[in-house]
């Protein structure tokens, strides 16, 4: 796609009181809804000839251009930014990522992510993930805090690598979700792939059509509207926390892409998902390393009185 050859559809009875960039999203494949929203601001994608908002409200019978950028090669410059460090060595760091950090440069993230901080704090990293993803072992999504671990050489990255997909690795996440789930401690395992209905979100599919995935799952701690729930991850798919546990019909809080708010019950201020526990083995040293991560502020409302995350 490019700025030459606009896409131009018109809405229908079913878009009455859906949002313009949900719509979007859904209809134009591989642009993510935050994508959307940024080209809606930008003035390239109009309804009806007109610039409006990303929450602009459709009725049905709209005219909708949307004409995307030709995609242009994104170079990660190193910049000063804020970052929270657990280990640093000469091959690896690992780092307790904040809440709203994108991971890499991408589409509508062109800066002001990890990797940009991490080039200023260390220069170059390992080159196996390539311009955009130096040192990018893993990813956490965006609003999910907690562990991670980056490479500083290709070598260590190799080793690292092989360890996730080996499920060498160590990985336990705590999470808030709507109600409780029944029962209360339990395995999670199907497929996960992209939901061909709308390209921003992963669904469970058929075994013959997605990647297994497999978490288990203990409920900490309930109040009336939610639970604090222990997640140990023995695979590594995209939104898997978070499509596993809606799965269940109790998707996490904050989640503005697998859960409607429940804003009169229970209010918080981003994506109740953080990466508590990463453990594996030190490529160079041979030791066994297990990292922590504390619960961020945002979860204090939601642990009981003396809690420990390891109890």
């Amino acid at each position: 796609m490019s700025d030459a050859e606009p896409i131009c559809f018109l809405t229908d009875a079913t878009a009455c009181g859906v949002r313009l960039d949900r719509l979007v999203a859904e209809k134009v494949e591989g642009i993510s809804r935050s994508r959307v929203a940024a080209l809606i601001k930008e003035g390239a994608i109009r309804v009806d000839g007109r610039v409006v908002k990303p929450s602009q409200v459709l009725a049905g019978g709209e005219e909708v251009v949307v004409t995307v950028p030709e995609a242009r090669p994104v170079e990660a410059v190193a910049q000063d930014l804020p970052l929270s460090f657990l280990h640093v060595d000469d091959d690896l760091a690992v780092l307790n990522k904040a809440s709203g950090m994108v991971v890499h440069p991408g589409a509508g993230h062109e800066d002001g992510t990890l990797v940009n901080a991490l080039l200023h704090y260390f220069g170059p990293l390992s080159t196996i993930g390539g311009e955009q993803r130096p040192g990018i072992v893993h990813r956490l999504d965006k609003e999910t805090s907690g562990c991670l671990v980056v490479a500083r050489n290709d070598v260590t990255h190799a080793a690292l690598s092989a360890q996730f997909a080996g499920r060498e690795t160590e990985k336990i996440y705590y999470a808030v979700v709507q109600g409780v789930p029944q029962p209360r401690a339990g395995r999670i395992e199907n497929h996960l792939a992209r939901n061909p209905g709308n390209r921003v979100q992963m669904a469970v599919v058929a075994a013959d059509k997605g990647r297994h995935a497999v978490t288990d799952y203990e409920v900490v701690h309930a109040g009336a509207h939610w639970s604090l729930v222990r997640c140990h991850l023995h695979t590594g798919r995209t939104h898997q926390i978070r499509v596993h546990l809606k799965s269940l019909g109790h998707p996490l809080l904050g989640d503005e892409v697998y859960a409607r708010p429940v804003r009169q019950l229970v209010r918080v201020p981003r994506l109740m998902l953080h990466a508590w526990r990463l453990g594996f083995t030190h490529p160079r040293s041979g030791q066994r390393l297990v990292w922590e991560a504390p619960l961020t502020a945002e979860f204090a409302p939601f642990l009981p009185a003396g809690f420990q995350p390891g109890g």
